[in-house]
């Protein structure tokens, strides 16, 4: 019995029981399993060994060495070829995880950032080829990194070889699709499906003249939603996922995965049959090919996420996107209030303990301010004012900030806006180097790094921004680029400045600066025990609303790793860590509990365990 044999024959009785209930097609059913055959035959040896390794090692992303950075592999080098070329930076960096934003075959220019995929199969062309992609992979593995790649689930590109055959009148590729012969049913829909960007691409169905039918397209026109009641769609779709796997990629990022089913009457999130669906794609990748993971684009509540994981015994996601606290870290700097995000974290940790997420400050997207308002209230927070104060702190355009980004999607009628902009810019470096203000630039960079540090001591693993690691700033020359001029997001989607990055060596620069600081976490975060795997990680009480506390704890050892906000000199006072503790950011001692921090100062303070 070969490694598959053995992996299907512990899991068939759960994956024919899940697909049955949601197909009722045992003919199907078997090719399918014919089809997972076929895909562990394709494995290389060296995969394999990867399997098996991981198998061994089930939470090997939850170990304190992994560090994560997402980028577009065409603006960070150019090709695949490029990104090969550049292993040795990321390796310098301690990069562990390289997240390739959408790298496969896509319509041009209108593609959203390639999340309309034309071909799942074939690496797009202006990027490379699939050759060249398995070659980066393999190269990665060797330096110890893992490949992650999107993998857009919910829709295609209308120009998709299935959405081309629709179009041309075949019923059975419009059945791959969300299909209506009138407006009646899409009319009733839309009463409770919210709208995904209600500016930009107002409503969630588009009349297709070539067919004569009306199409659900959840995001923009030209993405249209996929029709997960066709066994033949869940086939093909798993059967690109598995190839991806088998050239190497290691995790797979599944877009929108909340989106999967539509049921009339309902929001079309968050239906029972999602976590059907995911559950299957786990079993079948557990099966074919367990050295790699899932990664889900949940962006909902805490509350709301723990599903996606499943359950410890029958698992969904490996790891969830933090988005929340994205959101919340940036209105704690804007306010210098942290109470929302504490709470935000206690409800994340209030989670089981299988759950597990990718901690990050900025990404490819905007930061939504999707905040918790019903707490915000509670604090005397009124939710829309709020929101309208944060996009115009982070814009720069409300008195005595220090941030500059844009606006994205904002909505005149409800006041409702995004924000765009690199972590520097945010940060206040950018406005202290165009006035040529020393003062401004470093309180910009204190900033950046406490805001890194508090994710990296989260619970959970780091993921940066590419380009962040050298303070890359917002560019603006999309404005002038009529193909991206409507899309604020790509003031931060720029071509990695590879001239300021040969200045993280040179003393005193910005690039240096921001360089040591982040390296500095980067080594503690690997080598402490605190950050590993088993580490028990909950918030604490600063007595204080501008700082952040958060313990860690493992065996013997305790780690207070405290975050001011604020731009104020700030004390604090942590009951029950009574003790000797040393600053591992500066090497001072210092006697808990109390304490002061300087301005938007950190510290991760290591001591013996005491207290609760």
């Amino acid at each position: 019995m070969n490694g598959f044999e053995r992996r299907l024959s512990a899991r068939r009785d759960e994956l024919d029981w899940l697909y049955m209930e949601l197909y009722r097609d045992r003919e199907m059913l078997d090719g399918l399993k014919a089809m997972m055959a076929r895909a562990y035959g394709g494995r290389s040896e060296s995969l394999r060994r990867l399997d098996k390794k991981r198998e061994a090692d089930p939470e090997w992303f939850r170990a304190g060495k992994m560090l994560g950075v997402t980028m577009y592999p065409g603006l960070f080098a150019g090709s695949l070829k490029g990104v090969e070329e550049k292993l040795g930076y990321l390796k310098e960096q301690g990069i562990t995880y390289v997240h390739l934003m959408p790298l496969l075959k896509m319509p041009h220019p209108d593609n959203d950032g390639g999340y309309a995929v034309e071909d799942f199969n074939q690496v797009d062309p202006t990027l490379g080829t699939n050759e060249e992609l398995s070659r980066l992979a393999a190269a990665m593995r060797r330096r110890g990194m893992s490949l992650c790649l999107d993998f857009v689930i919910n829709h295609t590109a209308d120009t998709h070889a299935w959405a081309m055959r629709a179009k041309a009148g075949e019923r059975a590729y419009q059945d791959r699709y969300i299909c209506f012969d009138s407006p009646d049913i899409p009319r009733e829909m839309e009463k409770t499906i919210p709208d995904v960007f209600p500016e930009t691409a107002p409503g969630n169905f588009i009349y297709v003249e070539e067919m004569g039918r009306y199409v659900c397209s959840s995001f923009h026109s030209y993405q249209w939603d996929l029709n997960y009641r066709s066994p033949a769609v869940f086939h093909d779709m798993v059967g690109s996922m598995l190839h991806l796997a088998n050239l190497g990629v290691e995790v797979l990022r599944i877009d929108a995965v909340p989106y999967l089913w539509k049921e009339m009457g309902t929001t079309c999130r968050n239906l029972p049959q999602v976590h059907t669906v995911m559950r299957l794609i786990r079993l079948i990748t557990e099966c074919v090919c367990p050295g790699v993971i899932l990664k889900g684009e949940v962006v909902m509540a805490p509350r709301e996420l723990a599903p996606y994981f499943g359950t410890a015994d029958k698992p969904e996601c490996h790891l969830l996107y933090n988005a929340s606290t994205m959101a919340t870290q940036w209105s704690a700097l804007a306010s210098g209030d942290v109470r929302q995000l504490k709470h935000q974290l206690d409800d994340l940790h209030s989670l089981p303990a299988h759950c597990y997420f990718v901690n990050y400050l900025r990404c490819h997207d905007d930061i939504g301010w999707g905040l918790d308002e019903e707490y915000g209230r509670t604090i005397g927070m009124d939710p829309a004012a709020h929101k309208k104060y944060l996009y115009e702190f982070f814009e720069g355009s409300f008195p005595g900030s220090f941030a500059r980004g844009e606006r994205y999607n904002y909505n005149p009628a409800t006041q409702d806006a995004r924000t765009c902009g690199t972590t520097a810019s945010l940060c206040g470096i950018e406005k202290g180097l165009y006035e040529e203000d020393e003062g401004q630039v470093a309180s910009g960079i204190r900033r950046d790094l406490m805001m890194h540090a508090a994710v990296m001591c989260m619970a959970g693993f780091p993921m940066l921004s590419s380009g962040d690691e050298i303070g890359q700033l917002n560019g603006y020359g999309y404005h002038d680029d009529p193909t991206l001029r409507e899309d604020s997001r790509n003031l931060h989607r720029t071509p990695f400045n590879w001239d300021a990055a040969a200045r993280r060596t040179a003393p005193g620069t910005v690039q240096q600066r921001i360089w040591a600081g982040l390296r500095q976490l980067e080594k503690l975060r690997a080598g402490q025990p605190c950050f590993g795997p088993g580490a028990w990680v909950t918030t604490w009480d600063a007595h204080n609303n501008s700082v952040l506390a958060i313990v860690r704890r493992t065996g013997d050892e305790t780690m207070a790793c405290l975050f001011n906000f604020s731009g104020r000199t700030q004390t604090v006072w942590l009951d029950g860590l009574e003790g000797e503790f040393t600053d591992l950011i500066s090497g001072e001692t210092a006697c808990c509990p109390s304490g002061t921090l300087e301005p938007y100062q950190y510290r991760l303070c290591l001591g013996g365990t005491s207290g609760r």
